[in-house]
């Protein structure tokens, strides 16, 4: 557990710590809110007020100081320590066991927050188009690229509810739509995976990102599943066929790619739901996604399993 006993929290408004809280999130950290949601009798904090903890161990807002406060932040240090998801609502006495006389009992809502996953979808296919806003919708943060101009058009990959963002690059040549804008659902490149484009939206850090390969190409396929291993991607998976997912983990191995890196490539991706269409095999996909990120592919999946959403996949 990490010493916040020397942690002093930057005095903010309840508003100004929600707002540290997300840009924590935007920029990929783990952060803890306390918010006061009660008070009984004689206490020194107000319903409302709150206090974030960051994972660099930034505090912001307050809780209403002293020995309750002191109490908050350790188990706010906790919760990072111990990777806590559930919120927890805790009461907090204020006499002898914290030092204090005030009498009355305080309730602090602690709550872990989780940055979005970041899920670099490789091609604009078929499956391409449909696992991006399928992905968006569980809550990644989705970023799909394809160096063809047909494939990478806003109006495959969105929703069709909403309106599809201008096309916009350096030097004013039509490049990438809606690229960088914090908020949008997909974030679509017209470009290569290795492109600065591409790699500009993704955290610096990519050891909780996903990249899930579905090119038109094997060939490409196969530069981008070794791209996504060097870059050091939590999640590497690919669409293919057992005899294509054979032939990758062949070439990974005569190029001297690490025995550890090969055996994590996820291929065929998905979990074992019998798809075959690019429908089905995008649910797949968005559910094998969903279960790596609460941390459950490690104790469930062998990473040289079997085609789990269908023997054949196409692009």
């Amino acid at each position: 557990m990490p010493d916040l006993s020397q942690i002093i929290p930057r005095t903010a408004s309840p508003h100004e710590v929600l707002r540290a809280a997300l840009d924590a999130l935007e920029a990929g950290r783990r952060v803890v809110l306390a918010s006061v949601v009660g008070r009984h009798g004689s206490a020194p904090s107000t319903p409302g007020q709150k206090l974030c903890l960051v994972d660099d161990l930034t505090a912001v807002g307050t809780i209403g100081g002293g020995a309750v406060e002191r109490a908050v932040l350790g188990m706010m240090g906790r919760a990072l320590d111990e990777l806590a998801t559930t919120p927890k609502l805790e009461t907090f006495r204020l006499g002898p066991s914290l030092g204090m006389c005030c009498g009355g009992s305080v309730e602090v809502l602690i709550e872990p927050m989780l940055p979005a996953v970041h899920a670099l979808v490789i091609g604009a296919g078929h499956v391409g188009a449909f696992a991006a806003p399928l992905l968006a919708s569980l809550g990644f943060r989705v970023t799909v690229c394809d160096a063809r101009a047909a494939a990478a058009d806003p109006a495959r990959v969105l929703p069709a509810a909403a309106p599809a963002p201008a096309l916009s690059a350096p030097g004013g040549a039509p490049r990438v739509p809606g690229a960088a804008r914090i908020g949008e659902p997909v974030r679509v490149v017209l470009a290569d995976h290795d492109d600065p484009e591409v790699t500009a939206g993704l955290p610096s850090e990519l050891g909780e990102a996903a990249a899930l390969v579905m090119t038109h190409d094997h060939g490409l396929d196969q530069a981008a599943i070794e791209w996504a291993l060097a870059r050091g991607f939590g999640y590497v998976g690919g669409v293919g066929s057992r005899a294509k997912a054979a032939r990758t983990r062949a070439r990974l191995e005569a190029k001297g790619v690490p025995a550890g890196d090969v055996a994590r490539v996820r291929m065929p991706i998905g979990l074992d739901i019998g798809a075959r269409t690019p429908a089905e095999i995008g649910v797949a996909l968005a559910a094998e996604l969903v279960a790596w990120r609460v941390g459950r592919q490690r104790a469930r999946w062998s990473p040289i399993a079997g085609a789990p959403a269908g023997e054949e996949q196409a692009e």
